[in-house]
C-alpha cells in the first residue's frame, strides 16, 4: 500500500525513486556497522592491546568481519585512486557491503573535489553515501527563525549542486536526519530536489530530539529512504527537559521491527547499519526559552506527548554514562554494546 500510494504520488509530479543495485552478497548482508559507533576507537590515541585503534575504512572492515558485520558506513574523504582500489579489493575479499560518508562542497569551486571523492568511492564498491546539511543539533547550532531558514536556503543550494554530481556516477546521496529539520521539513527538502540520486539517511532515533514521534518520522521519510542508521533509545527526565542516550538494541523505547518493516516495504534493497554511540547522555533542554528560538509551528501537543513518554518509559537501571570511566574501560564498553547489538540483530530481528 505503500508502495503504490508514492509511485501515484511521484507520477503526479514528486520524484521518482530507484533503488541501488546492491552486489548480491549484500542483499542477503546483516547488519552493517556506522563508523561513528566507534566513537572513541576511530583514530583513538590510547594505546591498547585489546582495542587498538581504526584510522582506515580497511580497519574498519577487518573488524567487521571479525565480529559478524554485514558492512560498514566510513568516512571516504581523502581517498586516493589507489586507497580506493585497496579497499575494494579488501571489500569483495571479506563479502562486505560499503557506504560512504562525507561532507558536503561549501562552493561551487568545491564540487571538483567532491566529484573526485565520489569517483573513488564508487570505485570502491560504494553506492549510497550518507551526508549531512546542517552545522549542529538546530536548537544549539541556530538561534533565529531567520538563521535556520537560511540553513534550509543553503541546503537546498548546496544539494542542487552536487545532484548532477551524484547523477553522473549514479551514486545514491542519502541526506541523514540529524536533530535539524523536523521529518516534514526534511521531506519537503528532498521533494524539492526531486531526484531519484537524492534521499534520506533515515536514523532511528535522532529525531525524539526535536520532539517527534520515531514512528511518524519513520512513515514520512521512509519513501525516499536509501539506507539507515538504526538505534535504541533510552530516556530520562532533567530540570530543563530531558535526556537522550543510545542504548543497546532491545534495552531502548523504539518499535524496531516496525521501523524495519517499513523501510523494507518502500525500499527492498535498503540497508540496516548500527549507530550504538557509546556515551554519556545528550541533553535536550526543552523547557528552555532558548530551545524554541528556531520553532515557529511546533504544536504544544507534541512536547506534552514526548514529555509524557519520557516519564512513563523511565529507564529502571538509568541511563549509561561513561566519563567516569577509564579510556580503556570506554573502550571495552563501546566493543561490547556494539557486539550485544549485533548478536541482537541476529537473533531477534532477523537480520542475518
Amino acid at each position: 500500500m505503500y508502495r503504490r500510494e508514492f509511485l501515484q504520488k511521484t507520477a503526479a509530479g514528486a520524484m521518482v525513486l530507484t533503488w541501488p543495485q546492491v552486489p548480491s552478497f549484500a542483499k542477503e548482508a546483516g547488519m552493517g556497522i556506522v563508523v561513528h559507533s566507534y566513537w572513541s576507537r576511530w583514530n583513538s590515541k590510547t594505546p591498547s592491546k585489546n582495542y587498538p585503534a581504526f584510522t582506515n575504512a580497511i580497519d574498519l572492515l577487518d573488524h567487521c568481519h571479525q565480529i559478524g558485520a554485514g558492512g560498514a558506513q566510513v568516512i571516504i574523504s581523502d581517498w586516493t585512486p589507489d586507497y580506493a582500489r585497496q579497499v575494494r579489493a579488501k571489500r569483495e575479499q571479506l563479502g562486505l557491503y560499503l557506504e560512504g560518508s562525507m561532507g558536503l562542497p561549501k562552493k561551487p569551486e568545491d564540487v571538483a573535489k567532491f566529484e573526485q571523492t565520489v569517483k573513488n568511492a564508487k570505485d570502491a564498491g560504494v553506492n549510497v553515501i550518507r551526508t549531512v546539511c546542517s552545522g549542529g543539533r538546530r536548537y544549539e547550532a541556530y538561534h533565529s527563525p531567520e538563521a535556520f531558514r537560511e540553513l534550509t536556503k543553503n541546503a537546498l543550494a548546496t544539494l542542487r549542486l552536487v545532484e548532477p554530481v551524484m547523477r553522473k556516477h549514479q551514486v545514491k546521496l542519502a541526506v541523514e536526519n540529524h536533530k535539524d529539520w523536523r521529518a516534514r521539513e526534511m521531506a519537503a527538502l528532498i521533494k524539492e530536489i526531486n531526484s531519484e540520486w537524492v534521499g534520506i539517511t533515515l536514523d532511528f532515533g535522532n529525531s525524539i530530539a526535536l520532539l517527534e514521534d520515531p514512528m511518524e518520522v519513520a512513515q514520512t521519510l521512509a519513501p525516499y529512504v536509501f539506507t539507515t542508521h538504526i538505534k535504541d533509545m533510552a530516556v530520562e527526565e532533567y530540570p530543563d527537559g530531558f535526556l537522550l542516550s543510545e542504548v543497546p538494541l532491545g534495552e531502548g523505547i523504539l518499535d524496531l521491527p516496525a521501523m524495519i518493516a517499513l523501510c523494507r516495504k518502500h525500499n527492498p534493497a535498503v540497508t540496516f547499519n548500527l549507530e550504538m554511540i557509546t556515551r554519556d547522555p545528550l541533553e535536550i533542554p526543552c523547557l528552555k526559552k532558548e530551545y524554541w528560538e528556531t520553532f515557529e509551528t511546533v504544536p504544544g501537543s507534541d512536547l506534552a506527548r514526548t514529555l509524557r513518554m519520557v516519564r512513563g518509559h523511565k529507564s529502571k537501571k538509568g541511563l549509561p554514562r561513561v566519563a567516569q570511566l577509564t579510556a580503556e574501560d570506554r573502550l571495552a564498553a563501546e566493543e561490547g554494546n556494539i557486539v550485544a547489538c549485533l548478536t541482537y540483530s541476529k537473533d531477534r530481528m532477523g537480520l542475518k
